[in-house]
């Protein structure tokens, strides 16, 4: 995949994304990183410690979250990408909804937009990606938790109606990543027990794939300890998911997730 000058790789070794949440609300580290001096120096660890992108996100999308103006969350973002891209060589992709956010974020030094709706939500977001020739991560996202069908059928339906919103606006076929939308995002606990042991099924829709089960309550379920103890669990995770074909992990602890990315890639990718 080769973008504004840059380029990502799949299939030699898993990719790891570091998240930056400059939030006051996220579930996980809420506040943490909410000063630009902050989130910077956050992202240079994540940096050092072998993240190959930086995902940026301004608006918690955590159960039960209160939205933010399109103003606010520029005001979050868009300081962090510029110091960020003055200071680092970082490959940067941005958490939005919104495509007034992302075209903006994109001017300031964006090269990915990952978008929790997979289009379904803000439409314009596609003819944006399209515009800039931006490489695009839809998820898949539900409200409820109930579907017609089987969950990982009802999955695949919602991402191959997001290709098809992405390719109809323009953006090429390369440039697209797939998420099954792990965590919350309309899904049981069993819902993401289900996914996680199908995940191959997402692979075999043709393109690459990234998960996020990072701290989240597929592994709080299992070991009940608050979201910064779950982080080993994120790398058995992160294990099983390799195992089943995933290119890209979105983590928040960089450095456990690329030992153990390594390890598993060491015994399942060999040539």
């Amino acid at each position: 995949m080769k973008f504004s000058g840059r380029e990502l790789e799949f299939g030699e070794r898993t990719l790891i994304m570091g998240i930056l949440n400059v939030t006051p609300d996220s579930f996980s580290d809420g506040g943490d990183y909410s000063s630009v001096d902050r989130a910077v120096e956050h992202a240079k660890e994540m940096l050092r410690d072998g993240a190959d992108i930086i995902d940026i996100g301004g608006e918690s999308s955590r159960p039960g979250h209160t939205r933010i103006s399109t103003e606010e969350e520029l005001r979050r973002v868009i300081p962090v990408i510029k110091r960020l891209r003055e200071e680092t060589n970082a490959i940067m992709s941005l958490d939005t909804i919104r495509a007034e956010v992302a075209e903006e974020a994109i001017k300031n030094g964006i090269h990915i937009i990952n978008d929790i709706w997979g289009f379904q939500e803000d439409k314009k977001l596609a003819d944006v990606a399209a515009k800039y020739q931006t490489p695009v991560i839809l998820m898949h996202n539900h409200v409820g938790n109930e579907y017609d069908c089987d969950v990982v059928e009802a999955i695949k339906k919602f991402l191959m109606e997001s290709v098809k919103i992405a390719k109809s606006a323009g953006v090429k076929d390369d440039m697209i990543i797939l998420d099954p939308g792990l965590g919350g995002f309309g899904k049981t606990v069993e819902h993401n027990f289900e996914i996680m042991c199908r995940l191959g099924e997402i692979k075999d829709l043709g393109y690459p794939v990234l998960i996020g089960t990072s701290r989240k309550s597929i592994i709080a379920k299992v070991l009940d300890v608050p979201p910064k103890d779950r982080d080993i669990g994120t790398a058995a995770t992160t294990a099983l998911g390799i195992v089943q074909g995933m290119d890209i992990v979105r983590v928040h602890n960089v450095l456990a997730n690329v030992h153990a990315a390594k390890v598993t890639d060491a015994i399942i990718r060999r040539n």
